[in-house]
């Protein structure tokens, strides 16, 4: 699966920002098949699980970023997004866009996300 990530950016402590990612050469029914998710690497820090969406809409968030962040995909479209509000100086990192199948994982190109206290 390749995967095209935008939206990062600078934005203020308690600002919002949408991240998006979409994998526009991939048949539907693969990208179906995948988990997607976003990850985020702050220097320093191992690369962490943000948020993750099933087919079935079912989602898995990171205790930190709980109530703060919502992941959605949108199938017909191929693509997947982070919704990030009330954002914090510890959210600053490189953010990935993940498809991961079993043990197949493909990763889009990280975008930075710079959150200014």
């Amino acid at each position: 699966v390749q995967l095209q990530a935008s939206g990062g950016g600078l934005v203020q402590a308690g600002g919002s920002l949408r991240l998006s990612c979409a994998a526009p050469r991939t048949i539907t029914s693969v990208f179906n098949s995948h988990v997607m998710g976003w990850y985020r690497q702050a220097p320093g820090k191992q690369r962490e699980l943000v948020a993750d969406i099933a087919l079935s809409g079912i989602t898995n968030y990171l205790d930190s970023v709980k109530g703060r962040f919502t992941i959605s995909r949108d199938n017909a479209r191929k693509t997947v997004s982070l919704q990030m509000n009330s954002l914090k100086a510890d959210d600053t990192a490189v953010y990935y866009c993940n498809a991961k199948r079993g043990l197949d994982m493909s990763w889009g190109q990280g975008t930075q996300l710079t959150v200014s206290s």
